[in-house]
């Protein structure tokens, strides 16, 4: 157990350990974060002892963690490019493959001004309030079906992109709504850019989660036993909301680059791409109207 006047270096280690024991991915990196979020400072760089809160702190945090609770749910905020989102329990986490999408996304507008942008299945809202933190003239709306995840939708839309240059409040209008059936309510036409990363595990997928991912809302994962469910959706519904030539960007799973292309081209996309994440993995399709 973690106890007041442990060194930051003791209390490091020891917390290390236990979530090596518990089997915690990335222990190392884990621990330096739950340490930094219960005392407030950088443990490789500060040698005050831990006082009898901060250890509790500590104690508690850890023990949430070696439960395999994602440590984004814990820390209640996570960086997303240059900026924060609030996360919690009900959404899914924000996470560093997804900023590729986002990056694509925005460079879809170069020559568009004021650009009408449509993030479906937002979540926290990564994905619209990245496009927006990259291009402060576009015009959002996002979209979530979730209740749950409406709540940190709405308090990111107000606030995560607040400071940064030319940004409004608002940062994007929020709209609770169904992918399947919201194409019924655009006018054609009136969009530049759809951006979505929907849920997209397959059946088979779904029962062997990571014990951090069985944490998140199944809602956010579960795409049909093929995990195309949405795709098909939006292949087929959301071509005629966007202007001719208008973008659509979307994240897949590493596996999906062929399945996903075949269904944009066979519902008349064109101009189909694929670009990989960081790990080099097939991460972002980009197809045109």
């Amino acid at each position: 157990m973690v106890t007041g006047g442990l060194s930051p270096r003791q209390a490091l280690a020891q917390v290390q350990a236990r979530l090596e024991a518990a089997g915690c991915p990335d222990a190392d990196f884990d621990a330096w974060e739950l340490f930094r979020l219960a005392a407030g400072r950088d443990p490789h760089l500060s040698d005050q002892p831990l006082s009898p809160a901060e250890a509790q702190r500590l104690e508690q945090f850890t023990a949430r963690r070696a439960g395999r609770e994602p440590l984004q749910y814990i820390c209640g905020r996570w960086p997303f490019l240059n900026f924060e989102l609030a996360v919690g329990p009900g959404v899914l986490c924000p996470r560093a493959d997804t900023e590729v999408v986002a990056e694509a996304a925005a460079g879809q507008l170069k020559g568009v001004q004021n650009p009408r942008v449509l993030d479906l299945c937002a979540g926290t809202g990564c994905l619209g309030l990245g496009v927006k933190a990259l291009r402060p003239d576009a015009e959002v709306t996002c979209l979530e079906k979730s209740p749950e995840a409406l709540q940190y939708l709405r308090e990111n839309a107000r606030s995560a992109l607040a400071g940064l240059p030319g940004q409004t409040r608002p940062a994007a209008r929020v709209v609770e709504g169904d992918l399947f059936t919201y194409w019924q309510t655009l006018t054609p036409g009136g969009l530049d850019l759809i951006v979505s990363n929907p849920p997209y595990l397959t059946g088979e997928e779904m029962a062997s989660l990571q014990p951090e991912t069985a944490r998140e809302p199944a809602m956010a994962l579960a795409a049909g036993e093929d995990g195309l469910d949405f795709y098909r959706a939006l292949a087929d519904h959301y071509k005629a909301a966007l202007r001719p030539g208008g973008a659509l960007v979307l994240e897949i799973g590493w596996q999906q680059r062929q399945a996903v292309t075949g269904l944009l081209a066979a519902a008349g996309w064109t101009g189909i791409q694929c670009r990989q994440d960081y790990g080099g993995n097939d991460r972002c399709i980009i197809a045109r109207a």
